[in-house]
């Protein structure tokens, strides 16, 4: 699906997904991905969602957002509480879904001027 973005906003957006990729300001990536709005995008280490680790988690503290969404692939999957320890301690709020209405839900609120960290994983065919 190819999504509608803002290209005077400066932020990164999502401009397209689908099965085994996310397109960030239209540039196709086919694996788990870190993107906030005003930032870089880079790889995530997590590569599925039974690769989640703590440590996948703790990584995204340092992002200054106010909000991390967490894509959790084709479909909604919650990870087990003690690995979201970090991002409870550090008071920082998240929310979790499937990685198509992250993408979606990332680009409505870049859209409203927030910053947003989405930390995405990118299932192959």
């Amino acid at each position: 699906m190819k999504l509608q973005s803002d290209p005077h906003s400066g932020a990164n957006t999502i401009t397209g997904y689908g099965d085994g990729y996310v397109e960030i300001n239209k540039t196709p990536y086919a694996h788990a991905v870190v993107l906030s709005s005003d930032g870089a995008i880079s790889e995530w280490s997590a590569k599925s969602f039974d690769d989640l680790e703590a440590q996948h988690f703790s990584q995204l503290i340092d992002s200054k957002a106010e909000l991390i969404l967490i894509g959790t692939g084709k479909r909604q999957r919650f990870p087990k509480p003690e690995l979201l320890k970090a991002l409870i301690s550090a008071k920082i709020g998240f929310e979790i879904m499937d990685s198509q209405a992250a993408c979606r839900t990332y680009n409505i609120l870049v859209g409203e001027g927030r910053q947003v960290l989405l930390a995405l994983i990118v299932e192959p065919v």
